[in-house]
């Protein structure tokens, strides 16, 4: 991937890329590593020992999951989220506030409340 043509001129060249600096499409990375190495003629050699690779869980197939109608693979299941999907968040009480959960003010009411006065 390159960085836009914008980032790319001046002093902003010389820092380095995060997330936020360019749209969407641009993936970084945090830590991951390389996995292989450059050939002095263009190519990439993958080293499988740097290769990530997943454990399926045992029993996976006995547990509460589903197989998508739409799945190609075989042996894909569909995993379900930690949280139910019947439990609702609950809206907070922001009545008074101009800015709502934003507000200052309700942000030093909130750590008094918790933290005690200073």
């Amino acid at each position: 991937m390159r960085p836009t043509q914008i980032l790319g001129v001046g002093k902003y060249r010389h820092l380095k890329l995060t997330t936020k600096d360019v749209g969407r499409g641009f993936y970084k990375g945090n830590r991951t590593g390389a996995m292989g190495r450059h050939t002095k003629y263009g190519g990439y050699i993958i080293e499988w020992s740097k290769v990530r690779t997943y454990v399926v869980p045992q029993n996976l197939s006995e547990s509460k999951v589903r197989m998508p109608d739409h799945c190609y693979i075989y042996n894909v299941l569909h995993l379900t989220p930690f949280v139910s999907r019947e439990v609702r968040s609950e809206p907070g009480d922001y009545k008074g506030l101009a800015k709502g959960p934003q507000d200052p003010y309700f942000y030093v009411e909130q750590w008094k409340r918790y933290n005690g006065v200073d």
